[in-house]
């Protein structure tokens, strides 16, 4: 029998404080010309163990579910994820869509105790959007 162990990466030395810190780290990312999602892996004290792309769309779409948002995130033994995604257009207005797939996903986190402490949404120029404070309830 082959036993395999599993990789445990280590912690980066880049700590997120507040959506600003996410969002300046994020820049590059920000520019794409189509729609992408990506997820943070956090450790205890916030450091990232991972940045992920899950999700590579189209101009303003870009499919996820949770069992792709997780599935890393369990694999490094995550505390917290950020999740992160831009709209190519600039605005970075939350969609309805948006609002609908970061309460799912915040259920999902509470059953899997990976805490999603934001969504961030990246627009232009900087701009940006935190759905940190979005009611989860109905």
């Amino acid at each position: 029998m082959k036993i395999k162990l599993l990789q445990i990466r280590e912690a980066t030395d880049v700590k997120i404080c507040d959506p600003k810190s996410v969002v300046d780290s994020m820049q590059e990312e920000a520019l794409a010309d189509r729609e992408c999602l990506w997820c943070l892996h956090l450790n205890t004290t916030n450091n990232i163990i991972e940045k992920e792309l899950v999700s590579m769309g189209i101009l303003n779409a870009s499919l996820v579910t949770p069992r792709e948002v997780f599935k890393k995130a369990i694999i490094n033994s995550a505390c917290s994820i950020i999740l992160v995604h831009n709209h190519p257009s600039g605005d970075p207005t939350p969609s309805s869509i948006d609002i609908a797939v970061t309460r799912q996903l915040v259920k999902c986190g509470e059953i899997l105790e990976i805490k999603v402490i934001d969504h961030i949404i990246l627009g232009s120029q900087g701009r940006f959007v935190s759905l940190k404070g979005l009611k989860m309830g109905g």
